[in-house]
C-alpha cells in the first residue's frame, strides 16, 4: 500500500485526484498507475484501469489470475468491472468512496454472485493517509 500511495502523491503533483495503485504477482510489483484523468483528458485514465494496463502490458497477459492490486481508493464501478475481467485475485485498499464506490459503498461489483469471477477484498490499510491525501487536495480546490 506505500507504494500505492507513492502513486498517489504524484497524482496530486501532477494536479490530479491523489489516487494510486499497484499490481502485486508473485510478491513482485508488476504494474503501476496514477489517476491522469486531467492530464490525458480521459475518463479512463483512472489509477487501477493505468496499473492493470501496465501489468498486463509487461506480462504479455490478458489475465492476472492470483495478483493482489493495492488502490488508495474504493474502485469504482469502472474499474471493479476490469479487474473482474482481468481475473485478480484480491484487491485491497485505503478509504471508501461514498459517491462512486463500485465494491461496498454503492455496489458490490467484485462479490456479485451472478458474476463468473469474485475477488476478495480488503479495506482500510493505510486509510487514514490516504484520506489525508484526498482532504488536502480538494481542500486546495475550494
Amino acid at each position: 500500500m506505500r507504494l500505492a500511495l507513492e502513486q498517489a502523491r504524484t497524482a496530486r503533483d501532477l494536479d490530479e485526484v491523489p489516487v494510486g495503485a499497484v499490481v502485486v504477482l508473485a510478491g513482485e510489483v508488476v504494474g503501476r498507475g496514477c489517476n491522469r484523468t486531467r492530464s490525458r483528458r480521459d475518463p479512463t485514465a483512472h489509477a487501477e484501469l493505468l496499473a492493470i494496463s501496465d501489468a498486463a502490458r509487461r506480462l504479455a497477459a490478458m489475465r492476472l489470475p492470483g495478483a493482489v492490486v493495492y488502490a488508495t481508493l474504493e474502485p469504482c464501478f469502472m474499474c471493479a468491472g476490469a479487474l473482474s475481467h482481468a481475473r485478480v485475485e484480491r484487491v485491497v485498499w485505503g478509504v471508501r468512496d461514498p459517491k462512486f464506490g463500485g465494491c461496498v459503498s454503492l455496489g458490490e461489483v467484485l462479490s456479485d454472485p451472478r458474476l463468473n469471477h469474485r475477488v476478495s477484498i480488503t479495506e482500510g490499510v493505510c486509510a487514514d493517509e490516504a484520506r489525508e491525501l484526498l482532504r488536502q487536495f480538494f481542500r486546495s480546490k475550494r
